[in-house]
């Protein structure tokens, strides 16, 4: 379970994260152990939620030739069109998580967002792309993120400030986020 948010304002776009890991019901202190929920891909910045296997699936994907443009809406689709594919045909682990029988779609079972210099993507587990111009949060925290980025984006806070500020929020009220606050700014 994590927070990751992506945050657009005056120039500014950054993308924050909380730095707890959970293994089931343990949580490890970050001086033992830390994973990156944010990672620079080409000219942005791509965070997750989720298993925590999309690291290392992201990596392996990634490590294959140029990086992605990730500009554009159907650009962001159509890389994770090609993860989706690649989920199916390399990884003989991957099962199908649709949870409904009747259901035409997949559930990645993670949700990603993708920041460039004033646009933020989310990426369902559907695989729906949706486009935002000032914020998104994701991750088991994304609610109390969200209600502190609307309540907070029109005041004097910087892009970085009210991504630290979010993910603190969400850290302090949801039991599955926690430790530091990871940022990136592009």
């Amino acid at each position: 379970m994590s927070i990751v948010i992506a945050v657009s304002k005056n120039g500014q776009t950054v993308m924050a994260a909380d730095t707890q890991s959970n293994f089931g019901s343990r949580a490890m202190p970050r001086d033992n152990q830390f994973s990156s929920k944010i990672r620079r891909v080409g000219d942005a910045l791509l965070g997750r939620t989720g298993w925590g296997i999309y690291e290392n699936i992201l990596d392996d994907v990634l490590a294959e030739g140029q990086p992605p443009d990730l500009g554009a809406r159907p650009e962001v689709f159509r890389f994770f069109t090609e993860v989706w594919k690649t989920l199916r045909q390399r990884y003989s682990f991957v099962t199908d998580r649709s949870g409904r029988k009747d259901s035409p779609f997949g559930d990645m079972g993670g949700s990603f967002l993708i920041a460039r210099p004033g646009v933020v993507f989310y990426v369902s587990p559907n695989l729906g792309v949706s486009e935002f111009r000032q914020y998104f949060a994701i991750g088991s925290g994304s609610d109390y993120a969200l209600g502190a980025l609307y309540q907070l984006y029109d005041g004097p806070d910087d892009a970085e400030q009210l991504a630290r500020r979010a993910v603190e929020t969400a850290s302090a009220l949801n039991v599955h986020c926690g430790g530091g606050v990871e940022l990136i700014e592009l």
